[in-house]
């Protein structure tokens, strides 16, 4: 069992995606876990998600890719096009989640704020 219960999640929702599935279970969950869900909610890469009797139960919808980035580079601004680059398809497919001073964000929003952060995982 992983400590990084990010990439786990992550890693089931690439399975379950892999397998042909539309939905995924798992026991384990924390807040900044479901920060990233609701982010991947707004830009409808999962189509919903919910804890009922302690399990964490999310809809996939339109996600090619997701995956925890490791380490948690701590980037500047002028910086995020170096890592578009490398964890995304194109330039404008996909995001970056970024934690900030000011919360999680996209890399778009942190670009627009001109405020760096740690990367936390990228989806497209």
């Amino acid at each position: 069992m992983s400590q990084d219960i990010i990439a786990d999640v992550l890693n089931l929702i690439m399975n379950a995606k892999k397998a042909k599935k539309n939905s995924v279970e798992t026991k384990r969950h924390s807040k900044l876990l479901l920060s990233v869900l609701a982010i991947a909610k707004l830009r409808k890469y999962i189509k919903d998600y919910k804890i009922q009797d302690g399990i964490l139960r999310i809809e996939i919808a339109d996600v090619s890719g997701c995956n925890a980035i490791k380490p948690r580079f701590m980037v500047k601004v002028e910086d995020f096009d170096k890592y578009v680059k490398r964890y995304l398809p194109a330039k404008n497919i996909g995001i970056i989640i970024v934690s900030t001073s000011k919360g999680l964000m996209t890399h778009q929003t942190a670009q627009d704020k001109k405020i760096g952060g740690s990367l936390i995982a990228y989806m497209y």
